[in-house]
Order: structure tokens, then sequence, then C-alpha cells
């Protein structure tokens, strides 16, 4: 089957539900420069993310972590909005899409226009306290690190969806890391790691959005993760049509009732003229 027909089916399937909850995952930031998470087989691209327990109980682990983050803040802090951030805040307008549910930490759904927004993961441009709790800017923080370590020079090999970055082992050994400045506790950005829980009100939120919506779009998320996966589910269980658009297999393809293999870009792109004339 070809990819226009493909794309036909896939506008087609979507033309008769107005009102879609739409899960976004790292596919949809390649196309900005920020790497997604795994292969097309859903096995991880990269070294695994820290774990939560191991950045909180160990200050070696946070060190390297902040090393790393420094090196490669700017390939997130730079990031521009791609045509599938900007497609998405076009049907959002056009009244296509209820709510989008991103799993990304960048905030370019925003930056594209996208309103109705649930950060399931939060957003890397905050950081926040583990100890009072307090919350400030992430660049005031680059900012920081900078004035810390001012002869630091390690070039960063390799980037990492969560704005982290593949240096060489000496570097974080040498790297000062910055405490809160309202009580000198620990620095975390404002975002869930791994082995950390989603808040509950936006699990409850992003539920009570798919339940809300006539289907569900996912795009550009391997669903591998039960942060994602368990909306996925949610929609299928409650006999609500699940579509799916991403590179390589995902954890729920044997319940979706459409799946699309290929980039969010260039499918978008494909469908978007349509739905918006069928908005009309």
């Amino acid at each position: 089957m070809t990819f226009f027909k493909m794309s036909d089916e896939l506008f087609q399937f979507l033309k008769p539900h107005r009102r879609l909850a739409v899960l976004s995952g790292a596919g949809c930031s390649t196309d900005s420069g920020i790497p997604d998470y795994r292969d097309r087989d859903g096995n991880w691209k990269h070294a695994q993310p820290v774990q939560y327990g191991d950045f909180r109980r160990d200050a070696g682990t946070r060190r390297r972590y902040w090393a790393r983050s420094f090196a490669g803040w700017h390939r997130v802090s730079g990031a521009t909005p791609n045509a599938a951030h900007l497609a998405l805040a076009k049907m959002e307008t056009a009244g296509r899409i209820s709510c989008l549910i991103t799993q990304n930490v960048d905030n370019l759904h925003r930056a594209a226009g996208s309103r109705n927004v649930i950060d399931l993961h939060g957003l890397l441009r905050k950081v926040r306290c583990l100890d009072c709790g307090d919350v400030s800017s992430r660049d005031r923080l680059q900012e920081r690190l900078a004035a810390l370590n001012p002869d630091w020079n390690f070039p960063a090999s390799q980037f990492a969806p969560d704005g982290d970055a593949q240096l060489e082992a000496a570097a974080s050994d040498k790297f000062v890391p910055a405490d809160c400045t309202e009580c000198g506790g620990i620095l975390k950005p404002d975002v869930v790691f791994f082995g950390e829980s989603v808040p509950v009100e936006r699990v409850q939120q992003a539920q009570q959005t798919v339940s809300e919506s006539d289907a569900m779009l996912v795009i550009g998320s391997s669903l591998m993760v039960w942060s994602g996966y368990r909306f996925a589910r949610l929609a299928a269980e409650s006999g609500k049509p699940l579509v799916i658009i991403n590179r390589g297999k995902t954890r729920a393809d044997n319940i979706a009732s459409f799946k699309m293999d290929g980039g969010c870009t260039e499918i978008l792109a494909q469908i978007l003229p349509a739905l918006l004339d069928d908005s009309t």
C-alpha cells in the first residue's frame, strides 16, 4: 500500500471524530533536533536515563547528571517547533483536538500555539528544589552552573532526548553542581524521572480528557512506558477508536484501530489540509 493511499485512509478514519485526545511522544520532536529514545523495535538508543532514587540519594549521580545537562541544555533550549507541532496546534484551533497530552518535556507544543496541553512528565525549563519545593528557571540555573564551573570545557559527543549529553568519564568528576538558593537543598529538573510517579492530578486530568473525547490519536510514541500506554489502553477499553502514527512498533499495536508507520511531520502534512477543510 502506498504512502498516499495510507494517508487518505488515515484521513477517512479521523474525519468523523471531531474531538481527538492526542498523546505525543519524543518522535514528535525529532525534526526539531531533539533525539528520540527508542529504535524501530522499541529498544533504547541511548543509555537509560538516570533513575529518581539514584538521583535523590547519591551526590555522584547528581553531579554526573548536572554535568551532562549543562553540556546538553542548549540543544533543548534552542529548539523550535517543527511542522508536526504546528499542525497539531492548527488542528486544535480548528476544533479537531480537545486536549494534547504530551510525554515530552521540551515545551514545543505550547511554543507552536497549542493551548490545552497536559505536560505529563513536566517541563525541563523549570527546576524544583526537592527540599523546600521552590521552583526556578532552568536558564537561570545554567548561568549559575557556568559561574560555578568557569574552566569546565568538555564537549558533548552525543545528545539524549531529555537534554542530557554524553561526556567522557572525567568530565563529571570536576563538575560543581548548584544548590537551592532558598534553602541549600537538592535541585532537580521539574520533570518526572524514571522510577518516579507522574503526579496524580495530571493522570486524572488526562484520563478525563480521553473519556470525554471521541477518539485518541497517539503520535510519535512507542508507548513502551506505562505513563503513556495507560491512556491508549483506556481508550481501547472504552471502545474509542485508537489511531497511532509512529516510526516502528508500539506497545499498543495490537489494540489500535488504525496504525500508520512513518514520520510525524510528513504524515500530518499529508492529512492536515483535508482535516482543516473538513472543519469549516
